[in-house]
């Protein structure tokens, strides 16, 4: 896992690039450091399907590839940030799919912006179901 830096009060645990042929690596890779950093085994599920639904978005809407930071916040959550540079043929839909829909309803918090530049989109889970608040 690398350590990039960030915000004082959260550490980065993975930034790793990926596109299309990568996106089962980047699954197992979610796995190991969420299973490392002491999440509840019964979040790991969820929080994979979440960054990979994430990740395919940033592959399909994006430039066909995109970034993940994963960062450990204080009181045991994570978070996990996905983004792609916006050069694809459109950003991503808030409607026509079901993964973002997906993401809003198992991760405790969810931010997303859009535009030219590209699209990011943050999810932040609580080391058990609900430990952050509400979702949305």
């Amino acid at each position: 896992m690398t350590s990039t830096g960030g915000a004082a009060d959260e550490r980065a645990l993975l930034d790793e690039r990926f596109d299309a042929a990568t996106l089962h690596r980047l699954r197992g890779r979610v796995a190991a450091c969420a299973i490392a950093t002491g999440m509840a085994a019964s979040r790991v599920p969820d929080l994979v399907l979440a960054v990979h639904e994430l990740a395919a978005n940033a592959v399909r809407h994006g430039a066909g590839a995109g970034q993940l930071l994963v960062r450990a916040i204080p009181g045991g959550a994570l978070s996990f940030q996905v983004s792609d540079t916006g050069q694809g043929p459109e950003t991503w839909p808030v409607r026509p799919g079901h993964g973002l829909w997906i993401v809003r309803e198992i991760a405790d918090r969810m931010t997303m912006s859009s535009g030219p530049d590209g699209s990011r989109v943050t999810a932040v889970f609580g080391s058990h179901a609900g430990a952050i608040g509400a979702a949305g």
